[in-house]
């Protein structure tokens, strides 16, 4: 979410328009937080918990979701900077009263473009609909990246606030990739083994024990496939490790639990071959820009907006089955020319990535 919003400025600032950046110095209350930190890794180490700006300067650390004081603080200081709009993310209804609260704290001079990459979030509960209506109600537009996302603003009634669909750009922050091999070596992953990489956040929708029930099956007609996870655990990791235990997959799985920093995703995606995303249930996801960025296929579930976003850079499976996942695994690495034809069509996603129609999308909105 960083890294989007942070490309999101860069391509306002360079169309012209200065850009305040506030960030957040607390999410969620931390006896509620599953991770280690917060901090995106990148920025932390100046400070900051977003990334920084053109100047390189991080951006203030203003918001918290827990603090209404905070949230009036945000709104005096968009104010005081004589902002012509403000643009914020939506990703899931815990942000909802703080966004809400701001929204209407800068309403009516100063309109607000809601960005919303979730208008539900992917694990429901009670209430997540009229505080999504609470949050983006008042918003002079809003942007979406898929389909399903767009369905599921225009579900929850809200009238006629104007909305705009536009293409999740292909994520290029991360630099080009490097050669497969020194990326290998770095991990100390052999040369030649067909490597799957899942990455991410690791909760039950992203069906990464589908991926390790499928395992077995790829390995048997390709014994040395290696699958590395990396990402934090957001569920109990011990049934997964239970899992790998049962399915006597151990050698070939390799777990990198924590949040990944920029050089770090670089290196993980050089060195894969295919990118998976076995998800349940999703509405999107940027893991396949990602990919995507620094030029690797992907093998996604039709889910949410998932299929939408691979195009001609990676394969398509069913939710929920490992058998599919493992027979198009293999047929990535097995069927004559379809390796190549899939490396090709993600690096030529890739590099006709453009954050313009985003940018398009927001100056439209915000008038």
């Amino acid at each position: 979410m960083a890294h989007f919003h942070d490309a999101l400025a860069d391509g306002l600032e360079a169309r012209g328009h200065d850009v305040l950046r506030l960030s957040f110095r607390r999410q969620y209350p931390g006896v509620l937080f599953p991770g280690t930190s917060q901090l995106e890794p990148d920025a932390a180490a100046s400070g900051a918990s977003g990334l920084g700006g053109a100047s390189g300067e991080p951006p203030p650390r203003v918001l918290d979701t827990l603090n209404p004081l905070a949230w009036r603080r945000a709104v005096r200081e968009v104010r005081e900077w004589r902002a012509d709009a403000m643009v914020f993310p939506y990703w899931m209804s815990f942000f909802a009263p703080m966004w809400g609260g701001i929204v209407r704290g800068l309403a009516p001079d100063i309109p607000s473009v809601g960005l919303v990459h979730n208008a539900l979030p992917h694990e429901r509960r009670p209430g997540d609909r009229p505080l999504a209506r609470y949050a983006l109600g008042r918003c002079e537009g809003l942007v979406t990246l898929s389909d399903r996302v767009r369905l599921d603003v225009q579900a929850l009634g809200l009238g006629e606030t104007p909305a705009r669909q536009v293409a999740h750009p292909a994520y290029r922050q991360f630099g080009d990739a490097l050669p497969r091999g020194e990326a290998r070596a770095a991990l100390g992953i052999p040369p030649e083994a067909p490597l799957l990489l899942f990455f991410g956040f690791v909760r039950a929708y992203k069906g990464l024990s589908v991926l390790l029930e499928a395992l077995p099956a790829i390995r048997q007609r390709l014994p040395g496939v290696q699958l590395i996870v990396a990402g934090e655990f957001y569920d109990d990791r011990a049934p997964y490790d239970a899992q790998i235990a049962r399915l006597g997959i151990g050698d070939a799985v390799r777990i990198e639990s924590g949040y990944a920093s920029g050089e770090r995703v670089r290196l993980l995606f050089s060195a894969a071959d295919l990118v998976v995303q076995p998800y349940v249930s999703a509405t999107q996801s940027g893991v396949a820009q990602v990919a995507f960025g620094l030029g690797r296929p992907v093998l996604t579930t039709d889910v949410g907006g998932l299929a939408e976003a691979i195009g001609e850079g990676g394969l398509v499976v069913p939710p929920g089955d490992p058998a599919p996942l493992a027979e198009s695994a293999l047929r990535f690495f097995q069927e004559p020319g379809v390796r190549q034809r899939l490396t090709a069509g993600a690096a030529a996603q890739g590099d006709a990535g453009d954050w313009g129609p985003v940018v398009d999308a927001v100056e439209q909105l915000a008038g």
